[in-house]
């Protein structure tokens, strides 16, 4: 269930500063040394610090698909499209599948697209109109989804790596 009907916003910078903040301590990921970040660890879903790098990613390329979408058409399909597949396949095997696809990104694509997509995706946001996101209550849901609620899930998960790893 989504968290996003106590999310009110009164413009785009009040999300996107929102969303901003509950990226943030993930950067630390890219503080660690590719052995570090390739450390599987059963306190965090049997991941390593890369894979949950690349999961985070994945699932925020959506929203970033979306915004693309959304920064040039009044509507996009990419968020009915993803659900659809996630309620037709289940979870695990679409999440198994992103993680086999991200396991052949090689570490320093992976790091330069750690480094860039995030603010690219606030990039976009900023020049969607806010009637077609913010304003929007099935986009601003799937946004939230995809990235700040995303991000949420994913604390615990970060804290066993950055431990691990001796950081934090």
């Amino acid at each position: 269930m989504s968290r996003t009907i106590d999310a009110m916003y009164l413009d785009a910078m009040e999300f996107l500063e929102e969303e901003r903040d509950a990226w943030a301590p993930f950067e630390a990921l890219a503080g660690l040394s590719d052995e570090q970040l390739t450390q599987r660890l059963d306190t965090a879903h049997d991941w390593a610090g890369r894979d949950l790098m690349a999961h985070l990613l994945a699932w925020q390329e959506v929203a970033l698909r979306a915004a693309k979408e959304l920064a040039v058409n009044d509507t996009s399909d990419t968020f009915a499209r993803v659900s659809a597949d996630w309620d037709a396949r289940g979870g695990d095997v679409v999440n198994a599948e992103i993680e086999a696809d991200w396991a052949t990104v090689p570490m320093t694509e992976l790091r330069d697209r750690f480094a860039t997509q995030p603010g690219e995706l606030r990039g976009y946001l900023t020049v969607v109109p806010e009637t077609r996101w913010l304003k929007h209550a099935k986009n601003l849901e799937s946004f939230r989804e995809e990235t700040i609620e995303h991000y949420e899930d994913h604390v615990e998960d970060l804290r066993a790596i950055l431990a691990a790893a001796g950081v934090g």
